[in-house]
């Protein structure tokens, strides 16, 4: 297969030729959607020919509307589908294993809207999302369902859910934004004290951890969903403001004194702050300011101050000033991959 063929391509072509028609012809008026979702990096559209050593190829969702997913009407289309589907498309196999799997089978992942999204998310959206849903969302629970490509939705609902999901609310962005302006100004002193005690390595673990935050703040003001570590800065480089931002994330990463990185991170977040203040959040002209008398740096608190001050829901000035979403709380892999988990975390520490 030609290196430059792309998942979501592939995945289209193999519903539009093989699976649409034997839903047409099996289930006549279903009002189904179906598309590429879920995890995968051809859903992101960053698959290359690495991609394909596992997990790779016909992958389709198709998601029934609740009112017609009854468990005998899912397992009904799922059987159906591997009746009639044939042995390869395009010289893919239609059916294979994925990885730590023995059980091949076709990868058609037939299920509810309902089900799929709290499957993903931990929750359906359209029964309404309050503060604590929208904190424990990561972006890549976003990004699987509203960065994929949808072929057909033939009720609307899935395209009306990805609509809802695009954003946080306006109050909630600015709380985002206030604690990632905090959680950067924990830090930065302390990237330099290390280095002084004679703590290099320290140092530039505290630099990584900024580089983070800061790759986390131009998300954020770029209003896009963060991917997992793997895609992080890969679609950070896809950003608008990464042209500006990111030649200084890599001399946070490679400086060779903790001033050089000290530097680069107060241009970044000069930068950050001037993009802030274009957006109307705020309207401070300083990004840092000096630690005491030594010789650091860290945000001026007047940056997240103002943005918590600009907040109008109750709930939302209610909550702790640091804490953030879920993904802003911890880079746990184990939490942040299972929805209930993350929903439930918020809910308890935000009591």
């Amino acid at each position: 297969m030609d290196d430059e063929v792309k998942g979501i391509a592939v995945a289209r072509a193999y519903f539009d030729d093989v699976v649409e028609p034997i839903l047409a012809h099996r289930f006549p008026g279903l009002g189904y959607a179906a598309g590429r979702l879920g995890p995968g990096s051809d859903v992101l559209g960053l698959d290359d020919a690495t991609s394909r050593d596992h997990d790779w190829g016909l992958r389709l969702t198709v998601l029934l509307p609740d009112d017609a997913a009854e468990p005998d009407s899912i397992a009904a289309v799922g059987e159906e589908l591997d009746r009639m589907l044939p042995d390869s498309f395009r010289d893919l196999p239609t059916r294979f294993a994925f990885t730590g799997e023995t059980v091949i089978r076709h990868r058609i992942e037939v299920d509810s809207l309902s089900h799929f999204l709290a499957s993903r998310l931990g929750f359906d959206p359209r029964a309404g999302m309050g503060v604590q849903e929208w904190l424990s969302l990561s972006g890549q629970s976003v990004l699987e369902v509203t960065a994929g490509a949808v072929f057909v939705d033939r009720a609307g609902q899935l395209e009306a859910v990805r609509r809802a999901l695009a954003w946080y609310p306006r109050d909630l962005w600015l709380y985002a934004l206030a604690c990632d302006w905090l959680r950067i100004a924990q830090e930065l002193p302390l990237m330099g004290r290390a280095a002084d005690t004679g703590d290099d390595a320290g140092s530039r673990i505290i630099a990584a951890r900024l580089a983070q935050a800061v790759m986390h703040l131009t998300f954020l003001l770029e209003q896009r969903w963060a991917p997992y570590a793997k895609w992080y800065g890969s679609l950070f480089r896809r950003l608008p403001l990464a042209d500006a931002v990111g030649p200084a994330v890599d001399v946070i990463l490679t400086g060779t004194s903790w001033e050089e990185r000290q530097d680069a991170i107060a241009a970044a977040l000069q930068t950050l702050l001037n993009r802030q203040n274009g957006l109307g959040l705020s309207s401070l002209a300083q990004a840092t300011v000096p630690f005491w008398d030594r010789p650091y740096v860290h945000p001026d608190p007047a940056i997240a101050a103002e943005l918590l001050g600009a907040v109008a829901d109750p709930e939302v000035r209610a909550l702790p000033a640091g804490r953030g979403s879920i993904e802003q709380r911890t880079d746990n892999v184990d939490m942040l991959v299972d929805p209930s988990a993350r929903l439930a975390t918020v809910r308890v520490t935000d009591r």
